[in-house]
């Protein structure tokens, strides 16, 4: 069991978390995921089979139970202001 962060060395703890799951352009958001979070630099981590289920939940688009909308602002058109 994974109790000390590889990158930064950092006591590691399981917990619940929601995740934002990128699968190409597509974007779904976990909830209740099951991984070990750093409490020093705040990286997760993932066993292979939770993985794997959240890759699966999103090619086989099952059906959300909530939806949320996100404002989108591109970075470099508030440098020209």
């Amino acid at each position: 069991m994974l109790t000390k962060c590889y990158f930064c060395g950092g006591k590691v703890k399981e917990e619940e978390i929601s995740v934002d799951f990128w699968w190409g352009e597509k974007l779904v958001i976990f909830e209740n995921v099951p991984a070990r979070v750093c409490h020093q630099c705040g990286e997760k981590f993932f066993s292979a089979e939770v993985y794997k289920e959240m890759e699966s939940g999103v090619q086989k688009e099952e059906k959300p139970y909530a939806r949320v909308t996100v404002d989108v602002i591109n970075f470099t058109e508030l440098l020209k202001v």
